[in-house]
């Protein structure tokens, strides 16, 4: 893999800009393309440089706020370069979840880095078929094109809320946030498999 320019990890947070209020505007910069770097996130949600845990929180807060998706690639991105990483699965993981009811249903997500997401319009929640073992693999939208997997417990917190409805004459099995309601699977194949 190709290194960044000037030393790395270095090179890449001193040519962040200093701003405060929410993560940097990666969708406006247009920096050249400077090779891959031997940074992963594992599907654990473990971020990995050369190897190796990074684990300093801050740091990997700051590289999740400058993580960038275009087509099926990620990459990290300053002003002035772009990095390529390898993301495993997912680039976050939705680690704890807040129902509230207000007077309707409101399920609030929050990531192994911190940002807290409203599942709703604009923060879909999608479920994939896990072939490996006939399941569902969970995700909600983060930001841009960037997702978290929802960890397992949480899974069965939102099979637990979940409720029928009829869905284009298909009777569905789905969960309910913020007036939106998220598909999982067809009610008839989660009864076989009860």
């Amino acid at each position: 893999m190709a290194k960044t320019g000037q030393g790395g990890l270095e090179a890449i947070t001193a040519s962040l800009p200093r701003e405060k209020g929410g993560p940097p505007p990666v969708e406006r910069w247009n920096p050249p393309f400077c090779g891959d770097i031997d940074m992963k996130i594992a599907v654990d949600g473990t971020w990995l440089y050369q190897k190796t845990p990074i684990g300093r929180p801050a740091l990997v807060k700051l590289f999740a706020s400058i993580l960038k998706r275009e087509d099926e690639r990620y990459f990290l991105v300053t002003p002035v370069e772009k990095v390529g990483i390898v993301v495993e699965d997912a680039p976050f993981l939705a680690v704890e979840l807040d129902v509230a009811r207000t007077p309707r249903q409101v399920l609030r997500f929050r990531t192994n880095v911190d940002d807290v997401i409203e599942a709703g319009p604009g923060h879909r929640l999608r479920f994939e078929p896990e072939p490996e073992t006939g399941g569902l693999k969970p995700y909600v939208h983060v930001r841009r094109d960037l997702w978290a997997k929802v960890t397992r417990a949480l899974f069965y917190d939102l099979v637990e809320l979940g409720e029928e409805r009829d869905i284009g004459g298909k009777a569905m099995f789905g969960v309910t946030s913020n007036g939106e309601f998220f598909p999982m699977a067809e009610a008839s194949a989660l009864r076989e498999m009860a």
